[in-house]
């Protein structure tokens, strides 16, 4: 399983790296390392696992993060009902997906975002597509899926994708003004 110690941060360099494309159909490698991703993001979201193992909660991950420069990410978002139950799961164990189209309205996150790697609380709001296409595989189906992704979603996948250039979410906030509202955006709370 992979913990904690497994995630380069910010201070690594390779975070930087421009990630490669794998070849598909996946290695037994690749496919076991995506499946451990999504593993790892579950297990981060399980409030008992995630105090066992001293993980800190996730809706995404790259291989970058594990210091890997292959083109693969996982996602695992929860949505709840009023009553803070989990009612559905949005899961993906993705190999060289790539965004095909977006609109241009903007979105971003009321609470600003996050990152595995990124252990200090960096503040700001960070400019994302309100809605996005994603083309990629997806080896938890096994199938070449085309994803349209809105709001949290959407977010999710570019920061997640981000990373294969070497790209930080706090590399998009306004350095002047972190927390000047973005104009006609959606606001994501």
């Amino acid at each position: 399983m992979l913990l904690m110690k497994d995630i380069i941060d910010d201070s690594n360099k390779l975070i930087r790296s421009i990630s490669k494309e794998v070849s598909l159909p996946l290695s037994k490698e690749d496919h076991d390392l995506l499946m451990d991703m999504h593993a790892f993001l579950v297990a981060s979201q399980d409030e008992e696992l995630s105090e066992k193992y001293d993980l800190r909660p996730a809706v995404g991950i790259a291989a970058i993060q594990l210091g890997i420069p292959k083109r693969m990410c996982a996602i695992h978002v929860l949505d709840f009902d009023e009553n803070g139950e989990v009612i559905n799961s949005t899961d993906y164990a993705l190999a060289n997906p790539k965004i095909v189209s977006y609109t241009p309205k903007q979105s971003y996150l009321k609470t600003g975002e996050a990152c595995l790697s990124v252990l200090e609380d960096v503040q700001g709001y960070v400019p994302r597509h309100a809605k996005i296409t994603v083309e990629g595989y997806d080896a938890l189906t096994e199938k070449n899926v085309k994803i349209v992704a809105r709001g949290y979603l959407a977010i999710c996948l570019q920061h997640e994708l981000d990373h294969f250039d070497g790209i930080l979410f706090y590399d998009h906030i306004n350095k002047d003004y972190p927390l000047m509202p973005i104009e006609n955006a959606m606001v994501i709370e």
